[in-house]
């Protein structure tokens, strides 16, 4: 009788995990202060890089540049990439494009409207790195990736305008109010139609039949939902399009996670391989090139110390090929992630390149701890709190509360944020 029971008790202890591992994963989105990390981090990158190469626009992306428009489009009708600076060879066109992809930027930096703006941000990167493949380094193409991982994410749950927007409508509804009307929704929807409805027609996206389709889903997706949450009566319905979305925010966080894991991962072991990673030199010949030595004089003092180069060297090796076997410790992890975004910073500082070194931060955030998430972020709203205090003149009285929603939790936390449509 005892061993015919053990099994049965093992198969419903089994059965209750998998239930609730399946609850958690469709239930809420999983690692939303780490999903809103990386959509700041990745749109602040590509931000200031097209801030920086705004007078060298036009000989990186636009028609003055060494890759012709005439050049571009021969490729791209042989690989199917995606960019719409194909539709024409315009001065006007081209100046639209990068200026919308500079504003999809910066308002998916600050989370408005993240279900048009992460994709209008998707378009533009894919359309101006598409438009010169030639230009660019590693951090471009984690910039790539990212901006479409993040438009299958929700993204904007926290720390974001759309939170913000989601909490004052929850608590309009909890007054009793009903519904708060939204207009800037609907209008974004009906425009991003007007574009993408004709060029599927005309077949002017290009790009693989995969984005083709995600385009269409995300689009019609977007309307359904907002449809079903203002008039539909039916909660499961509901219920059924918010699980989905759960489910996707989910798969693309890991698929991140993965993603991270395989850039350390081949890096590293790409890196065994080389003679000069193996003898410790490798690092001293990137210090000795004028191309990556904005601060000479730094360089050149790293570079005289051959132990401090060998050290460096190896540690960079090691590193990377143990990085993705330390998830299983998360203090190892913590600590090898540490190490990580400090080499990352000596990168950006030591060999010029800062811009791939922010695309790799932000991608290394998807990792980071919670705990560290939530006590910065209620590092920064005190410093919010402080800084309009002190510029409104007002004081804050010993022992005295403040009423703001600040004061209790991290700027823009809300359940709701990113449900609305287009937000």
């Amino acid at each position: 009788m005892s061993t015919s029971a053990e099994p049965r008790g093992g198969v419903r202890n089994s059965d209750r995990s998998l239930a609730r591992a399946i609850q958690r994963v469709t239930a809420e989105p999983l690692g939303v202060y780490q999903s809103a990390v990386v959509r700041i981090g990745v749109s602040a990158t590509y931000l200031l890089f097209l801030l920086r190469e705004l007078p060298n626009r036009h000989e990186m992306y636009g028609p003055d540049g060494p890759w012709r428009w005439d050049m571009a489009r021969e490729l791209v009708a042989g690989n199917d990439a995606f960019t719409v600076l194909m539709w024409s060879d315009s001065m006007f066109w081209f100046e639209s494009v990068y200026g919308l992809t500079l504003i999809s930027a910066a308002l998916l930096m600050l989370g408005w409207r993240t279900r048009v703006t992460s994709v209008v941000f998707m378009a533009g990167v894919l359309s101006l790195q598409n438009r010169s493949i030639f230009m660019g380094d590693g951090g471009d193409n984690v910039i790539h990736l990212m901006a479409i991982y993040l438009v299958l994410t929700r993204c904007a749950r926290v720390w974001s305008l759309d939170a913000r927007r989601a909490a004052r409508d929850a608590a309009h509804r909890a007054a009793g109010h009903g519904p708060s009307r939204d207009v800037v929704g609907p209008a974004l929807w009906a425009v991003s139609g007007t574009v993408l409805l004709p060029a599927m027609v005309m077949d002017g996206l290009g790009g693989t039949w995969w984005l083709r389709t995600l385009l269409c889903v995300l689009w019609l997706g977007n309307g359904l939902w907002w449809a079903l949450r203002r008039y539909a009566p039916d909660r499961e319905l509901r219920t059924l399009l918010d699980v989905l979305a759960n489910l996707a925010h989910n798969a693309a966080l890991a698929v991140i996670m993965a993603e991270v894991c395989l850039i350390y991962a081949t890096a590293g072991w790409y890196k065994i391989q080389g003679s000069r990673w193996q003898d410790g030199t490798a690092l001293y010949y990137p210090l000795k090139l004028d191309y990556f030595t904005p601060w000479p004089a730094l360089s050149g003092l790293l570079a005289s110390s051959a132990l401090a180069v060998m050290v460096l060297t190896y540690a960079t090796v090691m590193v990377q090929v143990a990085f993705p076997f330390t998830l299983f410790n998360r203090r190892v992890k913590n600590v090898l992630l540490v190490v990580m975004i400090g080499e990352h910073a000596g990168i950006a500082v030591l060999l010029g390149l800062p811009f791939f070194s922010m695309a790799m931060i932000a991608a290394d955030a998807v990792f980071l701890p919670t705990g560290f998430l939530l006590w910065l972020g209620g590092r920064a709203t005190l410093g919010r709190q402080r800084l309009v205090s002190r510029a409104g003149g007002g004081a804050r009285v010993p022992g005295q509360r403040r009423t703001d929603d600040g004061d209790q939790e991290p700027l823009g936390h809300g359940r709701d944020g990113g449900h609305t449509l287009v937000g």
